[in-house]
């Protein structure tokens, strides 16, 4: 619940320091006196978009700051220890914008951002406005209310599992029928293709070492003229290999006489002949290996033709051959075997539609008998509301196949009928201004008493009712304070008479500043507000008494 609220330069408001407590509180105040401020400070906390305009005129910055006490079960403390936030007791949220629109928010004095703000703030306010009816009305909407008054989070989560491994195993199922009728398409093609490629048996590399080939038989005469000249100048007369084993011979009898001081100068001479020798060897070898056979080029020619035709079928490169040998005969094994497989497939997706309809068929269930309790807490609301003779239901009827989703297969929407033997019809459709008001409090009432949120905060949703009406609002309201916290924006003496602690905003102008302030009042002060409301500027010794009496008949209401 909301324990504390402070607030600095927020338009009207330059220091506002508030202590709330359990049970039902009320803000009351003149219109203007700026009750709207306070919610919209709220909102910041909740992560409402921020305005620059909300800054007091002449302050820097505003700052709201929230102190919260969560229960246990509270699902911030999940929240926070995914994204490795402190908790120690109380938690304090507040939120800093500047005059110039920049913003901090703080976590227990860790930054956090506004999308991580609006997640938390999910779990501890939840506001019910005057103007909030329009996703009440909307049927779209239906559904998730209805989950969410019903709390039934793992049938929701099994049901939305389901249906992924479902529609993605018949995706799946769907991409490889329509491959495998393409391949049957071309069978006869693919199996030509194979043939053709596994007889042509392209190699890794053959294109480079048939273009070296080809160049070495075309320029042979060339490379045999130039291995000669070599041969000759390392072994021929004169040569260089004769010269160096002179030079050898040479420095051995220089060592005989220096006692082989010169054996380094030998042994490299020395390797020098051998790798002459090992020169001379290949030269002769390599010149017996050149063909001068004009038929080999041919030969390569037609292979490399070959080679490039294929690829250009292909649309690929010759390297890339053995690689599209191996493709399509994988395509055209997958053919051969793929009715096999697409069976298997087929059956897997029947098992799994068949796991959804049995998740769908709970999660349905559950629908069912929240709708029913719901109707019924509903229609409990409506005769004090002085709709005895309205009918609520929720009806939830079944979708058709094709609009299955991972919310379920049910379509829910909110009915009504105003009058005895008049049909049932959509709530946006069948109710009047002055009904749909009503519906819609006794909607939001049952809603918030299953709400996760730990304060309620209800603003102006008394709007247009009194008398008899108001004071069932209020009482309503009275009962569900006994649950969680509720906070209520309200004009309505009947609803402020209900209060466990009530606070009076006011608007002052001094020396030309206008400020706005929040008073708690005692209980002679709330006797004198609900005056107020009763009569208006002028209190008269009446409305004071009818006040009195608002207040000791609610204190002797019972609630339960």
């Amino acid at each position: 619940m909301l324990k504390t609220l402070s607030i600095r330069n927020v338009v009207l408001i330059d220091s506002l320091d508030i202590d709330f407590k359990e049970g039902l509180t009320v803000l009351s105040g003149e219109t203007g006196a700026g009750k709207s401020i306070l919610l919209d400070s709220l909102g910041l906390l909740l992560g409402n978009r921020s305005e620059t305009t909300l800054v007091r005129t002449g302050a820097d910055k505003l700052s709201v700051t929230g102190v919260f006490e969560v229960q246990p079960h509270n699902k911030i403390y999940e929240i926070a220890k995914e994204y490795d936030l402190e908790i120690d007791g109380d938690i304090i949220i507040k939120r800093i914008i500047t005059a110039g629109g920049k913003g901090k928010i703080l976590f227990n004095d860790q930054i956090i951002t506004l999308k991580l703000l609006k997640e938390i703030s999910q779990n501890l306010i939840e506001i019910h406005g005057q103007h909030d009816n329009q996703g009440l009305l909307n049927p779209a909407t239906h559904c998730d209310i209805l989950d969410s008054y019903g709390r039934y989070e793992k049938e929701i989560v099994a049901v939305q599992k389901a249906f992924t491994i479902y529609k993605a195993t018949a995706k799946t199922l769907k991409e490889k029928e329509i491959a495998l009728n393409k391949a049957k398409e071309d069978e006869e093609n693919l199996r030509h293709w194979v043939q053709e490629l596994e007889k042509l048996s392209p190699q890794k590399g053959e294109e480079e070492n048939l273009r070296n080939r080809r160049s070495e038989l075309m320029n042979a005469e060339k490379i045999i003229e130039k291995l000669n000249a070599a041969y000759s100048y390392l072994n021929g007369g004169n040569s260089v290999i004769e010269q160096i084993s002179k030079a050898q011979n040479a420095i051995s009898r220089a060592n005989e006489i220096v006692n082989g001081k010169y054996t380094d100068i030998e042994q490299n001479i020395e390797t020098a002949l051998y790798s002459l020798n090992d020169a001379v060897e290949c030269i002769e070898a390599n010149s017996a290996d050149i063909s001068l056979n004009q038929s080999e080029i041919d030969d390569i020619e037609t292979r490399l033709y070959a080679l490039r035709s294929v690829a250009k079928k292909h649309q690929t490169e010759i390297d890339m051959l053995p690689e599209k040998l191996e493709e399509l005969s994988e395509a055209l094994y997958s053919l051969q075997n793929g009715e096999e497989s697409l069976q298997e497939l087929k059956a897997e997706v029947k098992l799994l539609r068949e796991k959804y309809i049995e998740s769908a068929g709970r999660l349905s269930e559950k629908r069912q008998q929240t709708a029913r309790k719901l109707d019924e807490n509903i229609m409990k609301e409506l005769p004090p509301l002085k709709m005895e003779k309205a009918v609520f239901r929720t009806k939830v009827s079944p979708k058709d196949e094709r609009e299955w989703s991972e919310k379920g297969w049910d379509t829910v929407c909110f009915e009504v009928s105003t009058n005895p033997n008049t049909p049932m019809g959509a709530l946006n459709k069948i109710a009047s201004g002055g009904e749909l008001s009503r519906f819609m409090l006794a909607l939001k009432v049952n809603l918030a008493q299953n709400s996760s949120q730990e304060t309620l905060i209800f603003d102006e949703i008394d709007t247009g009712i009194g008398g008899a009406t108001a004071e069932a609002v209020g009482e309503r309201l009275a009962r569900l304070g006994e649950k969680v916290q509720v906070m209520v924006v309200t004009h309505s003496p009947q609803v402020a008479a209900f209060s466990n602690e009530h606070f009076k905003v006011e608007k002052n102008t001094v020396e030309n500043q206008t400020t706005t302030s929040l008073k708690k009042l005692d209980s002679t002060g709330k006797i004198e507000e609900i005056a107020r409301m009763l009569a208006g500027e002028k209190i008269t010794k009446e409305a004071r008494a009818a006040a009195q009496v608002l207040v000791n008949k609610d204190k002797n209401l019972e609630l339960f």
